[in-house]
């Protein structure tokens, strides 16, 4: 009796778990039909594949065709400045002063009976401009970075980082017509300068633009730091402070110096706002309340009025190349800390 229980309890749970047919069986569809679609979604997708490999590879060749173009047409034209103009003259010339005196003088004035090219006002003005703007966008920029990696909260990050890197939305000519209006007036005011329009007003205006550079570079850096690492540190009882100054930063030692040669670079390469702001004077000086002019203003102001195929012509062109030689390697000086970085991170 027992038995036929069991066999009866069995019988029940087998016509449970087992569904009866309802109806006719959906319809299979015949396999060589389901092998073709395959055989062709197969094609398409290594189709599209290549199609998308081989527009990447050919928006790769054209950048580097267009920058390989750019280096060819600007150091084609420095080499007749320098083919044309002796090599002395971009340092000095020897000139005779009012009371007949020979001196040697350095000037950069392409345009007179006796033209004069020396690159020294250029070079000083340039690096007088861009040496401050790092020193203040590199202070603001650094406390940034530190501020929006190690101590803001996640919300507050969203807020004040898109605010930062506004400032590098602003067109430069608005800033530097800031700096003409209204910060040379307040700035002269201040340092009784007899200059109004000098190198620390256009570093000032600089530093606008570089802030942005610096500050985004240093969050990405100290974020790309491991988090192991801070946890070893709070492990061993060490405080935020302790663990940002003493850990954090010097494993990112390398990323922060990449962001200060980058804006370095960034802050050689502005142009209108040092045309506006710097006061264009063309002078050996080391005094950044003095107005001064950068190489970038001189090409600015001078290259649209100048006749093409002279001297003063090309001797523009041969002051882009020191430039462009300059900031490139900048440029290659902090990819090169860049990998130094990351090779280190990945250890």
């Amino acid at each position: 009796m027992a038995v036929a229980f069991k066999t009866r309890i069995r019988r029940q749970s087998n016509r449970i778990s087992r569904p009866e047919p309802t109806g006719a069986m959906p319809p299979v569809p015949p396999a060589g039909r389901v092998r073709v679609t395959g055989r062709r979604d197969a094609r398409w997708r290594k189709l599209s594949d290549w199609l998308i490999e081989k527009f990447f590879l050919l928006n790769g060749v054209v950048a580097i065709v267009i920058i390989g173009l750019i280096f060819v047409f600007l150091f084609r034209e420095a080499g007749h400045a320098l083919a044309s103009i002796p090599v002395s003259s971009w340092w000095g010339r020897a000139e005779t002063d009012f009371d007949g005196n020979e001196v040697y003088v350095h000037m950069w004035q392409p345009n007179g009976d006796r033209p004069k090219y020396s690159l020294i006002p250029l070079l000083l003005g340039s690096f007088l401009v861009a040496v401050p703007a790092l020193l203040i966008a590199g202070s603001i920029g650094l406390a940034s970075g530190v501020y929006l990696a190690e101590i803001a909260s996640r919300r507050t990050r969203d807020l004040v980082k898109p605010i930062i890197e506004l400032l590098a939305g602003i067109p430069t000519v608005v800033i530097g017509f800031f700096c003409l209006a209204t910060l040379a007036t307040l700035m002269q005011s201040v340092t009784r300068s007899a200059f109004r329009l000098n190198a620390i007003v256009g570093a000032i205006g600089v530093s606008f633009v570089v802030i942005p550079v610096i500050a985004s570079m240093v969050d990405d850096a100290l974020r790309a730091v491991p988090g192991y690492l801070r946890e070893a540190a709070y492990g061993m009882g060490s405080t935020r402070w302790e663990t940002t100054s003493r850990v954090v930063f010097p494993a990112a030692l390398s990323g922060i110096t990449a962001a200060l040669i980058l804006g370095m670079g960034r802050a050689l390469g502005e142009t209108m706002i040092v045309l506006m702001a710097t006061g264009n004077a063309a002078q050996v000086t080391l005094n950044p309340f003095v107005s001064v002019r950068t190489m970038t203003a001189t090409i600015a102001a001078e290259l649209g009025s100048v006749p093409k195929g002279g001297d003063w012509y090309a001797s523009l062109f041969l002051v882009g190349a020191v430039l462009f030689t300059i900031t490139f390697a900048l440029n290659l000086i902090a990819e090169m800390v860049i990998n130094r970085m990351r090779r280190k991170l990945t250890l």
